[in-house]
């Protein structure tokens, strides 16, 4: 029986795949053209659809030749988005990417064009065309032009690294907000780890990164066993060979089983990683300072993006560890958490570093904090106000004269430009205030 892990492992596979759906397209193409050359002879068929041989031969070689040259061309368009992806934006993105329905409905209509042609070439006779196949040939042929408009569109705008901070932004979001579901639903409010050294200790093999478990798989297993697994690393965390993934208290359950839910793979995924997303978004805007790019207004449009993802995970509550019952209400799994300190320090600490010397980046990294330290519980407070600190001692190394440094501890959304802090903008006083 085929184990949770490794259906987990074949649907990533499957998801990054772009020959398999182009291959489904392949064979449909001609499972279609099939049926279309038993239709004929139908007395529906209107007789403008009739075709001489030469006429039919000529329409479908056509239309098998300009199926490999669309081919082609979007082969040569991934290329470049790969190109541009690694080298300005963040090369972690390509996992994303490789995922598009678009891209491939696209191979799939260009593959199943051209077998559905290819196919009905072979019955042209003198005496019989496949005058229904001809004709949706053209029909085909018009789809994949449409398709392949709607393709260059999307990623023409959606290469743009705004654009892809945003859709990367709110697929974080999307994960987050199914996991803090699950978490509310089976989570033990009081929970806490057992006490005491693990009873037994399951090690990795080959070691890898940790993309996902099944935790409904876990706690029934640990419900059968009656025990508690303690997951040893987070989701996104690297387990070397022989080191520990899961602490085994009570029971003692086939090691083999509990690995089985487990995935370990070359690189994360965003399946129950949401910080995946925000270490995409914190890459292109440090891509962005970098000095052979030198864009800062890129990093604080991303910086736009990072906030709504920070928001999202204040607002999500999220803890250092939680604890899932069984259906009676009993521990049975215990997850490290990612508390919400350590997104903050993720979203903040290298967009600070490298961008300590950029006055646009200084202020709308002085928004951000702001913003979220009046719209957050108190709980996130703490951690905000030590960031604050932080970039004060940023901005006290960066900029020596008074001027200068007094401009980059001003709050601007818009780094530049924009209204001074989130309150009224400098100068004009709020409704029931004196004026300057």
């Amino acid at each position: 029986m085929t184990s949770w892990a490794a259906r987990f492992r074949l649907q990533q596979y499957a998801k990054a795949s772009l020959w398999i759906v182009p291959l489904f397209g392949l064979l449909l193409g001609v499972a279609l053209a099939e049926a279309a050359s038993a239709a004929e002879g139908a007395s529906w068929l209107p007789k403008t659809w009739d075709y001489s041989a030469s006429t039919a031969s000529s329409v479908l070689s056509s239309v098998v030749g300009a199926m490999i040259a669309l081919l082609g061309f979007v082969v040569t368009i991934g290329v470049l988005v790969i190109q541009q992806a690694t080298g300005t934006l963040s090369p972690r993105y390509m996992r994303l990417w490789y995922r598009d329905r678009l891209q491939k409905a696209v191979l799939a209509t260009f593959t199943g064009t051209f077998s559905f042609a290819y196919t009905l070439l072979r019955s042209i006779e003198t005496n019989s065309v496949p005058n229904l196949g001809v004709t949706l040939a053209g029909v085909a042929v018009s789809v994949s032009l449409l398709l392949l408009l709607i393709y260059l569109n999307r990623f023409t705008h959606n290469l743009r690294p705004v654009a892809i901070a945003d859709i990367v932004g709110r697929l974080g979001e999307q994960v987050l907000d199914r996991m803090a579901a699950h978490v509310r639903s089976t989570a033990v409010s009081d929970g806490v780890p057992p006490a005491g050294g693990p009873v037994a200790r399951i090690r990795s093999e080959r070691g890898g990164v940790i993309q996902a478990f099944d935790a409904p798989g876990m706690v029934s297993l640990a419900a059968r066993h009656d025990c508690v697994f303690v997951l040893a690393a987070s989701v996104g965390d690297f387990v070397p060979p022989s080191g520990t993934v899961v602490e085994i208290h009570g029971g003692a359950p086939d090691p083999r089983l509990v690995t089985g839910l487990l995935a370990l793979g070359p690189e994360r995924t965003i399946e129950q990683d949401p910080a995946f997303a925000l270490r995409i978004l914190v890459d292109i805007a440090i891509r962005a300072l970098s000095p052979a790019v030198n864009d800062p207004t890129t990093a604080v449009q991303v910086l736009n993006h990072i906030e709504a993802f920070l928001h999202a995970v204040g607002r999500a509550g999220t803890r250092g560890h939680y604890v899932l019952a069984d259906d009676r209400g009993r521990p049975r799994l215990v997850l490290p958490g990612r508390p919400w300190e350590n997104y903050l320090k993720l979203a903040v600490t290298e967009i600070r570093d490298y961008g300590a010397s950029s006055v646009q980046v200084c202020r709308r990294l002085r928004a951000l904090l702001e913003s979220l330290l009046a719209t957050l519980p108190d709980k996130c407070g703490p951690a905000l106000r030590a960031e604050l600190g932080l970039l004060d001692d940023a901005v006290e190394r960066e900029f020596g004269d008074a001027p200068r440094r007094a401009d980059a501890r001003t709050a601007d959304p818009q780094g530049i430009g924009g209204r001074h802090g989130r309150g009224a903008p400098r100068g004009i006083s709020p409704p029931g205030e004196p004026g300057p």
